[in-house]
Parts: C-alpha cells; sequence; structure tokens
C-alpha cells in the first residue's frame, strides 16, 4: 500500500486583522516524511487545522491525490485517509484502552484484522498489559501514545503529526520512531511532522520546513537548513520550558 500524495498550493489564513501565515506552498510525496518547525506561534498547529479541515484557509487549496479537498469536513477527510493526532492526548477519557481502539476502528470502518497489526505496538508501548483500564488513569506518555494508535487504526494515506513528542519524556520519545515506522511500513502513508525536538526531526525527516512569522523561512534537509544562520535566529529565545508548553 502506498500513501498519498498532499499538495498545499499558495494557501494563506488571517483571523480578521491577523495574519498567520501567507501563500505557503509545499507537497509531501507518497510515503515521504516532512517535518515542519519554527518557534512558538509561527502557525504550525493552524497551518495543521486547515490542511486536516478543522479551519477554512483564507486562500489557497489542498490537494490530495491530485484532487482539490479544500474546506473538506474533517470526518470526510479522515475517511478520504488524511488523519491526524493532536499535541495533547486525545482518547475516550473514561473507556479503557481496548475501548478506545474499538471505537476508533468501527468509526474508522478498518476491519477487525486491524488488531493482528496493533498487537506489537501495543506490547511496544506497554499498553498490552493495560488494555482494561480507562484510559484516563494511564501515565500521561501512555496516553499520548495510544492517541497515536487510534490515528493508525484509521490505516492512514497522509498523516499529520502536531508536535507527537511533547510532554513525553526524553527516553519515550523514541516511541515516536516507532510508530512512525511502523505507520509507514504497515500502510506506506506520507507523514507531516510538527515538532520542537530536534533530535527527533533530525532522526525522522529527510526534508523540512521552516516557518517563522508566517512565513517560509527555509526549506532542505536538517544538516542544512539547522545551520543556516537565519534559523538559529529565528529560534532565539525559545527554551525547554518554552518547548515542552507548545
Amino acid at each position: 500500500m502506498q500513501g498519498g500524495e498532499l499538495r498545499v498550493e499558495n494557501i494563506s489564513k488571517r483571523f480578521g486583522g491577523l495574519r498567520v501565515f501567507t501563500d505557503l506552498s509545499f507537497k509531501i510525496a507518497p510515503a515521504e516524511i516532512l517535518g515542519v518547525i519554527g518557534p512558538n506561534g509561527a502557525g504550525k498547529t493552524t497551518l495543521i487545522n486547515v490542511i486536516c479541515g478543522k479551519l477554512a484557509p483564507s486562500s489557497g487549496q489542498i490537494l490530495l491525490d491530485g484532487r482539490p479537498v479544500t474546506g473538506k469536513p474533517v470526518h470526510e477527510l479522515s475517511r478520504r485517509g488524511l488523519v491526524r493526532s493532536f499535541q495533547q492526548t486525545n482518547t475516550f477519557k473514561s473507556a479503557t484502552v481496548r475501548e478506545n481502539l474499538s471505537r476508533a476502528i468501527r468509526f474508522s470502518g478498518s476491519p477487525i484484522s486491524i488488531w493482528d497489526r496493533l498487537t506489537d505496538l501495543l506490547k511496544q508501548f506497554d499498553l498490552a498489559p493495560r488494555l482494561d483500564e480507562p484510559s484516563d488513569k494511564l501515565p500521561y506518555g501512555m496516553q499520548k501514545m495510544l492517541g497515536l494508535l487510534l490515528a493508525y487504526t484509521t490505516r492512514p494515506k497522509v498523516l499529520l503529526l502536531d508536535e507527537p513528542a511533547a510532554g513525553l519524556e526524553r527516553r519515550e520519545r523514541t516511541q515516536v520512531d516507532v510508530f512512525v515506522k511502523a505507520a509507514q511500513a504497515d500502510f506506506g502513508c506520507s507523514v507531516l511532522i510538527v515538532e520542537h525536538d530536534m533530535d527527533l526531526i533530525r532522526r525522522l525527516c529527510p526534508q523540512i520546513l521552516v516557518l517563522d512569522a508566517g512565513h517560509l523561512l527555509a526549506a532542505g534537509t536538517p544538516e542544512d537548513v539547522l545551520s543556516r544562520r537565519d534559523v538559529i535566529d529565528a529560534y532565539m529565545g525559545v527554551g525547554d520550558d518554552e518547548e515542552a508548553a507548545a
């Protein structure tokens, strides 16, 4: 199975007189991973919200596999294979781990056989022995990984990850690598990752974009982009506490 192609063409987003970003264009090829970085307030989460259909762009268009999907609602885009995760935990709080996954499978129309693919991931994220525990009683890191697994059950073609490492302890962050590699191996999905963790970006993303004040500041490999003086200057003053809270 091969992932979808996502094309963003000259999209802009404004809230009244506030310009969040202007004339952004980029493409994610099938099965490609693209990182999007930038200081707080650069418009990264708003960009994901526009792509996934939560917000309508002020101008421009979004294409999935060559077909315009601009302004389509979240649930329709999800059915088409464009799926997002969230910065914070996003589970059915009082439901058990098993119930969370069962609901996601049912809502997405995925076959029950998806459980076979989930087995190894549940073990790797230490969720296998906790299937019958309420999700809101799990440690934060486990809740975060469960939220990613809910996205996995939809068999995404394009996966939008909004700060998947936010709030995770450093030793837990490599679980995001495991998740992304599994999603790509199982579904061939294309992945867009918005993230502050530069080590994770370097590990996973062959190409990255840098947003700053609503504009595309730089694009290229992590090695080239992260050594640029203008990129370094854009990050000045963004400390660990701010990154963790983003």
